[in-house]
């Protein structure tokens, strides 16, 4: 029952992303007393969505070492289903969304960086937490995306791209 790098991997990634939500949310911003608070800045959406699916994968990872070998069907099953959920929030939410973010970030910081991190701001967030909030949305889950085998749901991708076609021709 050995860790393989990939899952030691997982747990530092989890336990770095609980350190930048523990230090943004002990950060004193204005705009955090106002409507939405955090849930109003896309980073903090995607940072709360970076950390729910690497937890999963910690739990995943933890699942299949306690399930291997075990012969029980009905804790196979549930971890079949663990790594499909895995697969999805991978496909679905925590890589495009993290794209979404890195992109649109430092698109807009090299165009005009007062309107997306204001110098006002540094003297609240530090540099190296911006960087890392940015950066690591893209880094963690391609590593993880090319180092893990992951179902791909390339199938209802096909099915979709055929039909809607058929149906919207003449």
């Amino acid at each position: 029952m050995a860790l393989v790098p990939c899952q030691v991997l997982r747990v530092a990634i989890l336990l770095s992303y609980c350190s930048i939500l523990c230090n943004y949310k002990a950060i004193e911003m204005p705009s955090h007393q106002t409507y939405g608070g955090s849930w109003k800045f896309l980073t903090f959406i995607d940072l709360v969505i970076q950390a729910v699916f690497f937890g999963i994968c910690v739990l995943t990872d933890l699942s299949s070492l306690l399930t291997r070998g075990s012969g029980n069907q009905e804790q196979e099953r549930q971890l079949k289903k663990l790594i499909s959920l895995r697969d999805w929030m991978l496909a679905v939410l925590a890589f495009p969304v993290g794209v979404f973010v890195v992109a649109v970030f430092w698109i807009i910081y090299a165009y005009d960086r007062e309107m997306i991190y204001p110098k006002l701001l540094d003297n609240f967030i530090p540099g190296w937490l911006n960087h890392g909030m940015a950066l690591t949305r893209l880094h963690f889950p391609a590593s993880l995306a090319l180092r893990s085998d992951h179902k791909t749901h390339g199938t209802v991708k096909c099915e979709w791209s055929y039909e809607i076609p058929s149906r919207s021709g003449p």
